[in-house]
């Protein structure tokens, strides 16, 4: 079955989320980007040729830094992680002893050692989480997200902030598109609340494409052929974490 753009990274499973990638029998797949890279086949990357699998490695190292500095940079409501606690994980990756992290932090030895206790509670805590939601599954035989007739969907991975307004299903997309959209993609109307302006947004930001970078007048003129105030969308696009753009608006991209 074919993975929906927002479920790729969503669906990997925990070894796949730290290397980076998704494997098919066909592909080796980038789970933040989604490029694919097909088995068999050769990459040129530099002077150098690479087999499928470490092209990918390859892209996710010299595109992505890292999958742990990626999912750091995540919105904490997906890591569950405050901000103290990633900067600390990011100071002991560069191999700092406690010491020298609590002199960067500004904060005691011991407090270091507490969040290593509290870190080491979560970790312990997230293992027995995923056990308990894979026992359900396998007992009830569909996952939690499914219901009856529908399926909540996941918001997307670089949404700004995460709420109630993102509890949406698949047959609510499917609804809304079909009332506020035509069939050649253009708004008929703009939505007021604010769970079908994410369902719209969402389906509007596929005019973009990832690793693509846009001027104001490029961005301007795909949205001009969505909706009338395009400079409503565009806002919007950027405020529910979309499409990022430099700080002198000199460049606008999809967010990965």
């Amino acid at each position: 079955m074919e993975i929906k753009s927002n479920e790729v990274f969503w669906s990997a499973n925990v070894d796949e989320i730290k290397s980076g990638y998704i494997e098919s029998s066909e592909a080796f797949k980038c789970i933040i980007c989604e490029e694919t890279f097909r088995k068999g086949q050769i990459y040129r990357i530099g002077s150098e040729l690479f087999d499928s699998k470490r092209a990918t490695e390859l892209h996710i190292e010299s595109n992505h830094e890292s999958m742990l500095q990626y999912l750091l940079r995540m919105n904490p409501v997906f890591t569950g992680i405050s901000e103290v606690q990633r900067e600390l994980i990011l100071l002991l990756t560069q191999g700092l002893s406690d010491k020298e992290v609590a002199d960067k932090l500004g904060v005691a030895q011991s407090t270091i050692r507490n969040h290593r206790y509290k870190l080491r509670e979560k970790e312990k805590q997230a293992r027995v989480f995923l056990a308990m939601m894979e026992l359900l599954s396998n007992n009830t035989h569909k996952k939690i997200s499914k219901l009856e007739n529908t399926v909540i969907t996941d918001a997307h991975k670089t949404a700004t902030i995460v709420d109630d307004r993102y509890n949406i299903t698949d047959k609510e997309i499917n609804e809304t598109i079909a009332i506020y959209m035509n069939g050649n993609g253009a708004l008929k109307n703009y939505p007021a609340k604010a769970k079908k302006k994410i369902i719209v947004l969402r389906e509007i930001a596929k005019n973009f494409v990832r690793g693509k970078a846009y001027t104001e007048k490029e961005v301007n003129k795909i949205l001009e052929r969505i909706y009338e105030d395009h400079v409503t969308i565009r806002r919007a696009l950027i405020e529910y974490g979309f499409i990022e753009r430099a700080n002198d608006c000199s460049r606008y991209w999809l967010k990965e």
